[in-house]
């Protein structure tokens, strides 16, 4: 698999969590400059995703994509936001790193 297919997708993964990072910013649309930068990340964003839909199933591209985006925004909510995770919820993130690092790792379905 090419290199620039995962940072395709690595860029997904940014822009997602940066304009979901925005879009909690816009708060509720009434902010116009973090509104507009959510809606151009979100674009880019999935246009980058489908740039490595190209070489990796939409399946596994999707739970990567977003696996890592719901941690990363997690951990954002955390220090940006001063939004606080009790130990259910850190223990989910646990499950849901251990997951992409499971189909990474050890599926046949990406080939690395």
């Amino acid at each position: 698999m090419s290199p620039l297919t995962w940072a395709a997708l690595a860029g997904a993964i940014a822009l997602e969590v940066a304009g979901t990072t925005m879009l909690q910013m816009s708060q509720q649309f009434t902010k116009p400059w973090p509104t507009v930068g959510m809606a151009a990340c979100y674009l880019v964003a999935f246009y980058l995703l489908s740039i490595a839909l190209k070489q990796i199933p939409v399946g596994l591209a999707y739970a990567i994509w977003s696996g890592l985006g719901v941690v990363a925004i997690a951990t954002i909510g955390v220090v940006l936001f001063k939004q606080r995770l009790d130990l259910p919820a850190i223990a989910g993130l646990g499950l849901i790193v251990s997951g992409v690092l499971v189909i990474n790792l050890f599926s046949k379905s990406v080939s690395h």
